[in-house]
């Protein structure tokens, strides 16, 4: 009675660590990609720019951009490339800053994101990844541009 009770004990273990440990096998560590670390930054910190401080109602293109950047972040997290943190961890916006100097500083920082996503990778998985990160980063870029247009 007691080996069999032994051996369920045994099988148990073996079947909630086996999952954990093939977890941590295929996941990168972060210090592998610390490029994507600091995308991953920008691109919250450029997302938070893009909100409106007394919050007002967003243009039709800072709402694309906030979409876009979402989905720039998902995709490098779904590469298990993820710091844990959520949309509102990210450097403070400055107060003082008005709505044309928030979508520049928005646009710096996405261009930014795009410098640290665009650097060489040989995963072939990130690679992919990486080419639909840039493609939604560059969208977003595409409609902030087209914010700072309405507002100059």
């Amino acid at each position: 009675m007691k080996r069999g009770l032994s051996l369920v004990i045994v099988a148990l273990v073996v079947v909630f660590l086996l999952p954990v440990s093939v977890l941590f096998a295929v996941t990168p560590a972060p210090k592998e990609h610390p490029a994507y670390l600091h995308a991953l930054t920008d691109l919250r910190h450029a997302r938070a720019h893009l909100q409106r401080p007394d919050g007002g109602e967003l243009r039709e293109e800072e709402k694309k951009a906030i979409h876009e950047l979402d989905k720039a972040i998902d995709e490098i997290k779904k590469a298990a490339i993820d710091d844990g943190k959520d949309l509102n961890d990210h450097p403070a916006v400055d107060a003082g800053m008005d709505w044309r100097g928030r979508l520049h500083r928005a646009l710096e920082l996405i261009n930014k994101a795009h410098n640290d996503v665009a650097q060489e990778e040989d995963n072939q998985f990130a690679q992919g990844l990486q080419q639909r990160a840039l493609e939604h980063i560059d969208k977003a870029h595409h409609h902030v541009e087209e914010a700072i247009h309405l507002v100059e």
